[in-house]
């Protein structure tokens, strides 16, 4: 990790999400992947509106994580290994449906689609919206897109 950084720093804890974001090739999907087991305990225990609630408030904490993520090492837009932004959309993915192992599973390549090709309005704000709020929209944006597909799944399965 590069000097500066270091995991017992609030921020670049959260900015990586525990780490999930220091781990080798693909942080985001390994960001992703993170976010599951969380997203259904908190599903579980508090309905939808916790897990809505909980994206909200990663979402906000998020932009200020990533701001210092990337103050401190000295990085500008969108650093690889800032994943809350994927815990964010991947929460929101998951709010259009219940836990369920094959769900889940759906919503987490749908995510990941939507946050890889980046259809408008995903690309607008990855490349005009900058600092901490650019990083965590366009993953929002990615988040409502997979949300879509995915209800629209469950509905057909």
């Amino acid at each position: 990790m590069k000097k500066g950084l270091d995991l017992k720093d609030p921020g670049v804890l959260l900015a990586t999400w525990f780490g999930a974001g220091l781990l080798p090739r693909a942080p985001g999907t390994w960001g992703s992947l993170a976010a599951l087991p969380v997203a259904w305990v908190i599903h579980g225990a508090f309905g939808w509106q916790g897990l809505a609630l909980a994206a909200a408030v990663t979402f906000a904490v998020g932009i200020w994580a990533a701001n210092r993520f990337m103050a401190k090492a000295g990085l500008g837009s969108d650093p690889a290994p800032v994943v809350i932004d994927e815990v964010a959309g991947q929460w929101l993915t998951l709010l259009a449906v219940e836990p369920d192992m094959v769900l889940y599973g759906a919503g987490f390549v749908l995510f990941r689609a939507a946050d890889i090709v980046k259809p408008w309005p995903v690309s607008w704000a990855d490349r005009h919206v900058a600092g901490g709020l650019g990083v965590m929209l366009d993953d929002v944006f990615a988040g409502v897109y997979a949300a879509a597909a995915l209800y629209a799944l469950q509905i057909v399965l």
